[in-house]
C-alpha cells in the first residue's frame, strides 16, 4: 500500500525523478507545485485501483445513512436509480455532467450519481387529440371466456379470478421487467432495507402497449397534494376518453360489461357503459375539505399527499406510477413488509407485493400493489368489487389470496387496493 502510494506520487512528480541534496529550493517548490496540480490524477488512479474495482465496497458506501435527498422532484436520489426524462429523444441515455459533479468539478466520493435513462413516449402527445381522431388497437375477438358463467355470477371470487385469467396484457417477470425486493422489515421500522431501486429493468416495449401508454399519459394530470382543487383541461378530458375507449377493447372490460349487464347494473348499450366507467373513475369529488380536489383514478393510481398533521401518502397503489416516479427520482423504495405467512418471502417473480417507500420525501409506511398487471385488469377488478362487493372482498387472483379493500365516499369510489392474505 505504502509503496503504491509512493509510486503514484512518483508518477505525479514526473516518473522516477528524485529530489537530491543538490536540488535548490526553487526546484523543490516547483516539484511540489506540480504535485499539487496533479493531485486529481493521483486520486483518479487511487479510485480506479481501490474503489471502482470493488462494486460491493461502493455499494456499502452508498448505503450509508444520512444521505437522504428530500428535495421535491429531485432527479438525484441517494441510491442509484434508473431515471426517466419527461421527453424521449432518440432512444439513448444521455449523460448529465452537471448532475454528476459538484460545482468545483469534483465527483462526490462514495455516492454514485443517478443515471438518466430515456423513456419512450412515442405518440403520447397524440392522446391529447379528440378521442374520435385517435387510432386504437383492434378489439379483442369475442369468445366464450368473456361470458360470465353461472358460478361466476354467484361467486365474486370466481369472477375476479376470471379477470386475472383474461388479463392477456399482464407482464411476465424476468421477460418484461425485473424487480429487486431488497430486504424485509416491519411497517414501523425506519431503516431503509433496500440498497437500490425496486425496478431494476423494464423492456421499452412495455410502454408501447396501447393501454399502458394511455394510462401513463394520464399520470401527470393531477396535483398530488390532497385538498388542492383540480383543473381538468379539455385535452385531459380527451386523454380520459381515449383511455376508456382503449381499455373497452380488451377482454377484462368486455367481461366486466357482460357481468354488470347480467346483474342489471348497466344496460347492454356499450356507450352507456363507457360513460359509467368515465364517471366512476374520473368525476371529481371532495377530499381533504376541498370540493373538486380528488377522483377515484387520482387516489387509487396516482396517489395523494395528506398535509393535515404529519404528512403522509394515501392511495398510490399502482405499479406503473411507482415505476415512473421511481425513474424520475421521486420515489425512494425502502423494502418490502414481511408477509403474514412465514416462508413466503417475495422475490423477483412476485406479482403481489407489500412495500414501504417515500414519495417526494413523504413516507408511505405500508402499500400493496399488483406488479405487472394491466390497467384494464385493475380497472375491471376494482369496478367489479365496487358494484358487486363490500368493503372486504376475499378473493383469489391466480396464485394469490387477496382481500380487495373497497371504500366508498357516498356513491363514489373512495379507494380500492389489494391486501395479501395468509
Amino acid at each position: 500500500m505504502e509503496g503504491l502510494v509512493k509510486g503514484l506520487l512518483d508518477v505525479a512528480l514526473g516518473g522516477n525523478q528524485r529530489d537530491d541534496d543538490g536540488t535548490d529550493e526553487r526546484s523543490r517548490s516547483t516539484s511540489w507545485a506540480q504535485a499539487s496540480i496533479d493531485i486529481r490524477q493521483i486520486w483518479s488512479l487511487f479510485y480506479e485501483f481501490f474503489i471502482a474495482s470493488d462494486e460491493n465496497w461502493c455499494l456499502s458506501i452508498r448505503s450509508c445513512p444520512g444521505e437522504r435527498n428530500q428535495n421535491w422532484g429531485s432527479d438525484v436520489s441517494r441510491r442509484p436509480q434508473k431515471v426517466a426524462n419527461e421527453r424521449y429523444e432518440g432512444g439513448y441515455s444521455q449523460s448529465h455532467p452537471e448532475e454528476e459533479q459538484g460545482n468545483d468539478g469534483w465527483e462526490t466520493v462514495g455516492r454514485k450519481p443517478a443515471r438518466k435513462q430515456q423513456v419512450r413516449k412515442d405518440n403520447w402527445d397524440e392522446f391529447k387529440r379528440p378521442a374520435s381522431e385517435q387510432v386504437y388497437s383492434n378489439e379483442v375477438e369475442h369468445n366464450s371466456a368473456m361470458e360470465p358463467t353461472h358460478d361466476e355470477l354467484n361467486d365474486l371470487g370466481k369472477a375476479c379470478n376470471k379477470l386475472w385469467e383474461l388479463d392477456y396484457n399482464r407482464l411476465t417477470p424476468g421477460k418484461d421487467y425485473e424487480i429487486d425486493c431488497g430486504e424485509g422489515k416491519k411497517s414501523y421500522q425506519k431503516q431503509d432495507m433496500a440498497e437500490g431501486s425496486l425496478f431494476t429493468w423494464m423492456s421499452e416495449d412495455v410502454l408501447r402497449n396501447p393501454t399502458i401508454s394511455r394510462f401513463c399519459s394520464l399520470l401527470d394530470n393531477y396535483n398530488p397534494h390532497e385538498g388542492s382543487k383540480e383543473q381538468v383541461t379539455s385535452q385531459e378530458k380527451q386523454e380520459q376518453a381515449a383511455f376508456i375507449e382503449e381499455i373497452c377493447r380488451t377482454a377484462p372490460i368486455k367481461y366486466l360489461h357482460k357481468y354488470l349487464c347480467a346483474k342489471g347494473i348497466v344496460s347492454e348499450d356499450f356507450q352507456e357503459f363507457k360513460r359509467l366507467l368515465t364517471s366512476l373513475w374520473f368525476d371529481l369529488y371532495g377530499r381533504g375539505g376541498t370540493s373538486g380536489s380528488s377522483s377515484a383514478f387520482e387516489h387509487v393510481f396516482v396517489g395523494e399527499i395528506k398535509n393535515r398533521g404529519e404528512q403522509s401518502v394515501s392511495g398510490f397503489h399502482n405499479w406503473l406510477q411507482f415505476y415512473m416516479e421511481e425513474a424520475k427520482g421521486r420515489v425512494d423504495y425502502q423494502g418490502y413488509i414481511f408477509p403474514r405467512r412465514r416462508g413466503e418471502t417475495p422475490d423477483s417473480e412476485t406479482q403481489l407485493l407489500t412495500l414501504q417507500f417515500e414519495w417526494n420525501g413523504v413516507l408511505k409506511s405500508v402499500s400493496s400493489s399488483l406488479i405487472g398487471v394491466s390497467p384494464e385488469f385493475e380497472i375491471g377488478l376494482y369496478t367489479l368489487c365496487f358494484y358487486m362487493g363490500g368493503e372486504d372482498n376475499y378473493v383469489q387472483l391466480g396464485p394469490y389470496h387477496v382481500n380487495i379493500k373497497c371504500y366508498r365516499l357516498g356513491n363514489k369510489l373512495g379507494s380500492a387496493f389489494p391486501i395479501a392474505e395468509s
